[in-house]
């Protein structure tokens, strides 16, 4: 039996509004739910990307807010997003600084490319290529 393929990541944010706003910026599209559950303790919103990965934004009630994500913490240390080609990855740093979000540009290793950028609350993401 194969291991199944990732199908989503849920992301806990300090602001939903501002985080939503964001990403909305990033993705290029609005959310597909957004929602509370479990009697207001939660809410969440979720996008939709393509290949069938879904994207979600949770808060919690009574999580202290204002704290920034630390990945050296146990836990999830960064999400990467796939992209296709090294002329892909130098479109999404592009998109990177047309949008004002802050990162050290493209960075070269021998199992792939990559850039890095960080979320409102301080999440570590990455678009990366493997070689071509």
């Amino acid at each position: 039996m194969a291991f199944p393929g990732l199908q989503h990541v849920a992301l806990t944010v300090g602001d939903l509004e501002r985080s939503t706003k964001w990403y909305s910026a990033l993705f290029g599209a609005d959310p597909v739910l957004d929602e509370a559950e479990e009697g207001g303790r939660f809410h969440h919103t979720v996008f939709a990307l393509d290949g069938g990965m879904l994207f979600g934004l949770h808060t919690h009630q009574g999580r202290e807010s204002g704290e920034r994500f630390d990945e050296e913490r146990t836990g999830l240390d960064h999400v990467g997003f796939a992209v296709g080609s090294q002329a892909e990855l130098e479109q999404w740093a592009q998109k990177l600084t047309d949008l004002g979000i802050a990162h050290d540009g493209i960075k070269k290793a021998h199992y792939g490319s990559g850039v890095s950028f960080r979320d409102p609350d301080g999440i570590a993401l990455e678009f990366f290529a493997f070689p071509e």
